[in-house]
């Protein structure tokens, strides 16, 4: 199994450590239940640096970009994040994924861990023109902050005002001397943080987030947490055989651009088909 450069913080915690994506990861420090409700009355602190990241760039990067994804890239302001997906023709669903637009000639991808290679193969198979498409997910370690108190715990460490960084956007910025990408995203429900960084960087802050209190989060509570606020992962509420549509993601699909899939996902939200729903228990 592949490790994080996190890997020996974990084990030094006591986590429980399980496989995930080809990962060696950990599922919980203590209770779920526990690590759940830190999240949702305080802050914690997820690795997540097993996810996948993918440079696409070139005088031909944004129309590239219309052409794969669903969401409108074009509209998007330079650092602006909008989630997304990649499509099959028949309208499976490849992947979701948050794309991170620097200029009209460079974009960020950020792709799950189960999928990136997966990912990088279909995205690079796919370019045409002036577009270059380089795999750049060893480079990165990445932490989320999640919680009301995310903002309170990481504004003083930075050299930015990050109560101004607005939902789905970014920033590069110091953080204790240090440089990362901040993007004020997650998987949660809750406001919080994703923030990029080099290996040794993100061990720092790591250790400093959790000298402030701040609670480590395993891969159980991030499961629950997602789960109640309607968050799909890959594999369960979508996958090769389920597209967005039947998911309940129209909001994330541009159908007024051409794109792989449209047509099918088209047909899908003008006719009748399988839908996903919540159900709530009410015992």
């Amino acid at each position: 199994m592949k490790k994080t450069p996190l890997h020996d913080e974990h084990v030094e915690l006591g986590a429980k450590m399980v496989e995930f994506a080809g990962y060696h990861m950990p599922i919980q420090y203590t209770k779920v239940r526990e690590e759940h409700e830190a999240v949702r009355t305080a802050a914690g602190v997820f690795d997540i640096s097993h996810m996948g990241e993918i440079y696409v760039f070139g005088k031909g990067a944004t129309a590239y970009m219309e052409r794969i994804f669903t969401n409108n890239v074009s509209a998007m302001d330079q650092g602006e994040v909008a989630y997304g997906f990649l499509c099959y023709e028949d309208g499976g669903t490849v992947d979701d994924l948050l794309v991170y637009k620097y200029n009209e000639k460079f974009y960020l991808l950020v792709v799950n861990a189960a999928n990136k290679d997966k990912d990088f193969e279909w995205v690079d198979r796919h370019k045409e023109g002036e577009v270059s498409v380089v795999d750049k997910s060893e480079q990165y370690a990445q932490l989320a902050l999640q919680g009301p108190k995310s903002e309170s715990v990481l504004n003083p460490m930075s050299d930015e005002d990050l109560s101004a960084l607005g939902f789905f956007r970014f920033t590069e910025c110091t953080l204790e001397g240090m440089e990362f990408l901040v993007s004020r995203t997650g998987y949660t429900g809750e406001d919080g943080f994703e923030i990029y960084g080099e290996h040794d960087d993100i061990r720092t802050l790591w250790r400093s987030l959790l000298e402030k209190g701040v609670k480590p989060i395993g891969l159980g509570a991030r499961d629950t947490l997602r789960y109640e606020a309607a968050l799909p992962l890959y594999g369960h509420e979508i996958s090769e055989s389920i597209s967005p549509v039947e998911a309940g993601y129209s909001f994330a699909i541009d159908f007024e651009k051409p794109f792989i899939g449209r047509d099918a996902l088209l047909s899908q939200k003008k006719h009748k088909v399988r839908r996903l729903v919540g159900l709530r228990l009410l015992e």
